[in-house]
């Protein structure tokens, strides 16, 4: 194997598909594009195109102890801007941690790239990781959708997720900005997104969205609250509305955990759960082709 060949496949598939020639170069300019070179981390500015706003303080904190512990173990990746000039293309958690660790420079893979590709770069990157919160995945797929001229099926394939996955984060761009935040703090999950989009207009919406977080319902609670039917809110501290509460919580995990596989596997989750709690979890596949592909995913 050659080492341009073991470079790209360090990479991973969702950038280095989408990478530039690797054998180019910038004239004038001191790091070989295609290669790993430690760059002064004064010389590298941010990504604009990055679609992740929010960092962790207290996360960024212990990734800086480790990277001054140990180094940065996966290289940042980089376009050349000029001489000795660059911007992330992806690495940006890394990068904000090295600052603060006091690096000097950092290793980075160095690439070229034009504004539209980079575009595509970060958002593909980012889209894979798995600490996005569904608003930040759901911006993603809208300016891929927008800025790179894809439809939902052309981002399906490009990402390896389902049509319907895609469909059902952007819906979430409709909801009002203070259910937006409350998805991307943490404090309703995205089945409970997806039940309020269905709620009706705004005022209603909202409504429902607070006393969802007041009385910390459940998605099954809301989508019976459409239908009609009153729900109501646990009662502390007697013990059956805490086997209640138990079992709201057991629901949405399930839920989550239900969604969650669907759109890492791109394909149909059943839970069936029997009464003493016990359950199985069932992958639906439609062709040979696609059980290996659900396998090589379940293999990563």
């Amino acid at each position: 194997m050659s080492s341009n060949t073991k470079k790209r496949s360090a990479l991973g598939k969702g950038l280095s598909a989408l990478l530039e020639n690797s054998e180019t170069d910038i004239s004038g300019t001191s790091a070989v594009v295609g290669s790993i070179s430690d760059i002064s981390i004064g010389k590298i500015e941010a990504n604009p195109f990055n679609p992740r706003t929010n960092f962790e303080k207290e996360a960024l904190q212990e990734l800086s102890a480790s990277i001054a512990a140990h180094g940065i173990i996966q290289p940042l990746t980089v376009r050349k801007l000029g001489r000795d000039k660059y911007q992330l293309i992806s690495g940006e958690r890394r990068f904000r941690a090295a600052q603060l660790a006091g690096l000097t420079d950092v290793p980075a893979y160095v690439r070229v790239a034009n504004d539209q590709t980079m575009l595509e770069m970060a958002l593909v990157e980012n889209i894979q990781r798995e600490d996005l919160n569904p608003i930040e995945v759901a911006l993603s797929y809208h300016r891929l959708i927008e800025e790179c001229s894809l439809t939902q099926d052309q981002l399906s394939q490009k990402i390896s997720k389902s049509r319907s996955s895609i469909t059902n984060h952007l819906r979430l761009l409709k909801l009002p900005a203070d259910i937006q935040a409350g998805v991307r703090a943490g404090k309703i999950t995205m089945g409970h997104a997806r039940a309020l989009v269905s709620a009706g207009d705004e005022q209603t919406q909202v409504e429902l969205y607070h006393r969802c977080v007041k009385e910390k319902l459940s998605v099954r609670d809301i989508e019976s609250i459409l239908r009609g039917e009153e729900v109501k809110a646990p009662v502390e501290p007697s013990s059956s509305s805490s086997t209640k509460k138990e079992t709201i919580g057991i629901t949405d995990i399930e839920y989550s955990l239900k969604e969650h596989l669907s759109d890492r596997l791109s394909t149909k989750i059943d839970i069936k759960k029997t009464p003493n709690g016990t359950g199985k979890i069932i992958l639906n596949f439609n062709s040979d082709v696609d059980l290996s592909r659900i396998l090589e995913l379940l293999s990563k």
